[in-house]
């Protein structure tokens, strides 16, 4: 007979948790009957770790409540406390239903509003973990958003779009309807709030919030692109990659500085190169690095914002030859903007990563 880990779903939130090696101990350890990835981050972590594991698009809550097995997180936050803070947030909004919480960075089973003690319990005895019953304290408002556990100088993202600089560990942004006003705890960086203004209303209840590096982790090149396919286009929208992600891709547009960082960071897996269009105004986010084929330009005296919108509408939908429809991109965009990387002569054996 099974015991209940082994009968149970085990959701992974995040990449750290798959670098340190401790989603493969939990795999053995545990034994669950399956195990569902929810993240952008975490999806590259884990396809690079070649672990037995599924996939989903979706946030780790809606992926909980759409799980009727019995349902475990595991997550490893960047402090214990932040790891406490993102148990609490995923509790809130599960509503009556209680969550059991790995929380590998304190080494504690959290057993948030009478979530399953029996299965908490069996938790424990396996990891060696202390179990701590809590109850969730977060209470929405509307329009409103607190982004805890940041530390002093991170970065803060919204929908994958920095937004500014943390000054205090606690973030209080709000929406006005019309675009995102710091109330407390951050030091705004405009052109990143008038960049997801123009993506239209912000659900700040269920956005995509974050603070600090993206993963630190190195990215790994494993894989290889199609010589021709589509080209995907990547607008300042990093964590949608995946869920756009066409089967025959040969090649990202990608638009923005960090975004650029960030498509360079998940091709480089699979191999796939990347056409950055940046201007400059890059934050460190994560060790980037990009695949065979890559060429990172530069705006001159434009905005990236507006080549790569023009850039774009170059991107057809039909099949491409990745290494011609650059070359043609090149050429349109000759005297606007200057080759920053170039790595269309990398050869098999070369190192195609970058740390930067």
């Amino acid at each position: 007979m099974k015991t209940c880990t082994e009968s149970s779903v085990m959701v992974v939130h995040g990449p750290e948790i798959f670098d340190s090696g401790e989603v493969a101990w939990l795999l053995s350890t545990l034994r669950p009957v399956r195990t569902v990835v929810a993240g952008v981050m975490a999806r590259t972590a884990a396809e690079e770790s070649f672990l037995p594991v599924e996939f989903s698009g979706k946030p780790p809550s809606e992926v909980i409540r759409a799980t009727h097995d019995t349902v475990f997180l595991a997550n490893r936050g960047k402090t214990p406390e932040s790891g406490r803070i993102f148990g609490d947030i995923i509790a809130s909004r599960l509503g009556n239903r209680g969550l059991v919480h790995i929380e590998c960075s304190s080494r504690t089973i959290f057993c948030w509003n009478a979530g399953d003690t029996i299965l908490a319990d069996a938790l424990s005895q396996l990891t060696g973990y202390g179990v701590a019953m809590v109850r969730s304290i977060r209470s929405p408002i509307p329009a409103v958003r607190e982004i805890s556990g940041c530390i002093p100088g991170e970065a803060v993202y919204v929908n994958g779009i920095i937004i500014g600089r943390a000054t205090a560990e606690m973030v209080v942004i709000r929406w006005n309807g019309q675009i995102i006003e710091t109330v407390a705890g951050l030091l705004p960086k405009p052109h990143g709030i008038e960049k997801l203004s123009r993506m239209g209303q912000i659900d700040l209840a269920t956005a995509w919030c974050k603070s600090g590096a993206i993963r630190a982790a190195v990215p790994k090149a494993t894989g290889c692109a199609p010589e021709e396919g589509r080209v995907l286009v990547i607008d300042h929208c990093g964590h949608e990659f995946y869920d756009r992600l066409p089967d025959d891709c040969c090649g990202v547009l990608a638009i923005g500085d960090d975004t650029t960082m960030v498509c360079g960071h998940i091709c480089l897996h699979r191999g796939i190169p990347v056409l950055g269009i940046v201007d400059g105004d890059q934050d460190v986010i994560v060790p980037s690095g990009f695949a065979r084929g890559s060429v990172i330009v530069e705006a001159i005296t434009e905005r990236d914002d507006d080549i790569g919108a023009e850039v774009a509408g170059r991107a057809r939908t039909h099949m491409v030859r990745w290494t011609e429809w650059v070359d043609e991109i090149l050429a349109h965009l000759n005297g606007r903007v200057k080759i920053v990387r170039d790595m269309r002569e990398i050869h098999d054996g070369d190192d195609a990563v970058h740390p930067v």
